[in-house]
């Protein structure tokens, strides 16, 4: 590993100007997958700047009726959170479908939403990768790229975001909060990851001197007709070939709204908004469903190894909605699907 400085910021904004006084610095809090890409040369950093003492590690009730999630809330603990079992279940399920027990008790929420791309290239420094070297090449393209992206790639990059509960959050229609030497902003979690483009390099809009304080749910938690089902090739500590998190709103035996993303497929966790559409006003059932997931598909593309995730995504679709729509959603302790 490299030799980089350290620094513990005591309060946010200590922790803004240590930044801003610091280029090539990354702020660490549990340190999952900063501390994986440092060791294996990935991340050269120059600094660190620890966050993990800030005061972001609380649940609040938003005047709107919504939760405010501090950045260093735990994994674990969101997890568990009463109101968020409650309330927001989709979410709860896919944090305690992510990762390990023990990987959940040391990553914040704020990591999980920065955390960056598993695809093997990206991990292998010595081939050619867009990511890590802007220009290089993309090494998946025409090799083993069975975990890579079938929608919204490019030519530069066909990387997946491998987060579950950014998942959940896109159904939710999130807000990530953030701060800076220019102040603060919120950014829609639809607009926090971005597609690779031309610059695969940056996976998200934040800039590189702001750090994520809060992520705020609206109202709207979906605690009745949810799901969010992980296909994976082991029952645990494995990331998603295809993920799909639903939330229903059902009246009087028919969609009255619709809201469901997908995981393991893109650069950022996927949602279509005319796929959403042609459910509301439907009866859920799976001829419905099926023509949702023939919408979300239609672009999408296979790159050999992973071509078989086109259709294991159209059936996982329809699963998925076929559970929320029974109220029946996913266990994620007893991982038969349901």
């Amino acid at each position: 590993m490299i030799g980089f400085e350290y620094a513990r910021a005591r309060t946010v904004a200590d922790a803004v100007r240590e930044m801003a006084g610091s280029p090539g610095a990354k702020f660490v809090a549990g340190g999952t997958n900063l501390v994986d890409l440092m060791k294996m040369d990935i991340e050269r950093p120059t600094k660190l700047i620890d966050v993990a003492r800030l005061p972001l590690g609380t649940v609040e009730e938003t005047a709107e009726g919504g939760l405010r999630i501090g950045a260093l809330v735990r994994n674990t603990d969101l997890a568990y959170h009463p109101s968020v079992e409650r309330r927001y279940p989709v979410l709860a399920s896919a944090l305690m479908a992510g990762a390990s027990q023990q990987l959940r008790n040391m990553a914040s929420v704020g990591g999980n939403l920065l955390q960056r791309t598993r695809c093997a290239y990206f991990y292998d420094i010595a081939t050619p990768c867009n990511k890590r070297g802007p220009g290089s090449g993309c090494s998946a393209m025409d090799g083993l790229n069975r975990m890579n992206a079938i929608l919204g790639t490019s030519e530069a990059c066909i990387a997946v975001h491998p987060s579950d509960m950014c998942v959940a959050l896109a159904v939710l229609e999130a807000r990530v909060h953030v701060t800076g030497p220019r102040g603060e902003r919120v950014i829609a979690l639809s607009d926090f990851h971005r597609l690779p483009g031309d610059t695969p390099q940056r996976d998200t809009s934040l800039e590189t001197d702001e750090l994520v304080t809060a992520v705020e749910l609206p109202a709207q938690g979906f605690a009745s007709n949810y799901t969010y089902l992980k296909i994976r090739d082991r029952l645990s500590y494995a990331f998603a070939l295809v993920s799909v998190a639903v939330g229903l709103d059902l009246e009087g035996g028919t969609i009255k709204g619709a809201r469901f993303a997908l995981g393991g497929v893109a650069h950022k966790p996927w949602r279509d908004a005319e796929a959403e559409a042609v459910l509301r006003g439907r009866a859920p059932n799976e001829a419905t469903f099926a023509e949702a997931a023939g919408i979300v598909l239609r672009k999408a593309k296979g790159f050999g190894h992973n071509s078989f995730k086109i259709d294991l995504a159209r059936r996982a679709i329809v699963r998925a909605l076929s559970q929320a729509a029974r109220g029946t959603p996913q266990s994620q302790s007893n991982k038969k699907i349901a």
